[in-house]
């Protein structure tokens, strides 16, 4: 649980991962004796594993029937909430292992924190799941300091948020990303029935990320100037997020930031007018003036931009593809 966050008490009908799993692999073999192989379990064992996990939730899960086992209607749902848990954790568990850098490491990256905590454990999932994928150092920071990073040799790939385009560094899109305007629930802006303009967004103190963060250095340069002294300045999108729920002031933030947020109504989105808050997400690298990176950055890159033609960055002069 991120620091300020508020804690979640899970009750006692969720039933723990490694149950998850064996049904999940019930419902991919359509047999629970094919389950518990995949696990190294009887079936007997098997079965009898389910059964306590139906009786801990509560639902029949499965329709046992001699020819297999199906899903039962409430078991439909629960399979698939089951299967958003389960990736979650093989994410968790690919970020974990770039963070313990087990071993020697192949691959140094360097991630501002919105590309960090939202999006790089899924691209180390992905990686695994092709065929176990490098050993990863991941370092988390601004994205002015991900460049500087990159521009050092500290680190072999640079993926970053701010708006700049970097021209002395090889880069890709990614991603595209959209910043949104987000207050709590009884701000007044909450009830706002036209949307929030450039110039008032201009003139109001917001909560921000510290300078250097790709957050506030696109929203900047989106109104044409730095703002106000901010509210307060904090050094993490979490904690600023944090401070918006609080009710300290209005924050402009990554979508991927307060989506969870925004679905259970603890923050709401302002609308804005007059100014563009979308804003490409990047790698960036040192190499030569033709072609992609090498090796398993080049094999990072292709599982970032799912296609493996990520779209050259227009106005930079080694802009690449992977082509």
């Amino acid at each position: 649980m991120a620091a300020g966050a508020h804690p979640v008490t899970l009750s006692p009908h969720v039933p723990e991962l490694g149950a998850l799993e064996l049904l999940l692999d019930v419902v991919a073999t359509g047999s629970i004796g094919a389950a518990g192989r995949r696990h190294g379990i009887s079936q007997q064992a098997a079965s009898a594993r389910l059964r306590t996990m139906e009786r801990q939730v509560g639902v029949a899960v499965l329709d046992r029937q001699a020819r297999g086992s199906r899903l039962t209607e409430a078991g439909t749902a629960f399979a698939a909430w089951a299967a958003r848990v389960v990736e979650a954790a093989a994410d968790l568990d690919a970020g974990l292992a770039a963070l313990r850098n087990e071993g020697a490491a192949r691959l140094r990256v360097a991630a501002s924190m919105t590309v960090a905590e939202h999006l790089v454990p899924g691209w180390l999932a992905a990686l695994r799941r092709q065929g176990g994928g490098p050993q990863i150092t991941l370092t988390a920071t601004n994205s002015a300091t991900v460049a500087d990073l990159v521009r050092a040799g500290e680190v072999d790939l640079g993926l970053v948020e701010g708006p700049d385009l970097l021209a002395d560094l090889a880069q890709v899109v990614v991603a595209t990303d959209q910043l949104v305007l987000v207050v709590a629930p009884d701000h007044p802006w909450s009830r706002r029935r036209r949307p929030v303009d450039a110039g008032l967004l201009a003139r109001t103190p917001l909560v921000t990320r510290e300078p250097g963060s790709g957050t506030r250095t696109a929203l900047e340069r989106a109104l044409g100037a730095p703002g106000p002294p901010p509210v307060m300045e904090l050094s993490t999108a979490t904690a600023v997020r944090e401070a918006v729920r609080a009710g300290l002031g209005p924050a402009v933030l990554s979508r991927l930031t307060v989506a969870g947020d925004l679905r259970e109504h603890r923050v709401v989105e302002v609308p804005v007018s007059a100014i563009d808050l979308t804003r490409q997400l990047r790698a960036v690298w040192v190499g030569p003036t033709k072609g992609p990176p090498a090796g398993a950055a080049r094999d990072l890159l292709l599982v970032a931009t799912a296609r493996g033609l990520p779209s050259p960055v227009a106005g930079s002069p080694r802009s690449r593809t992977l082509g």
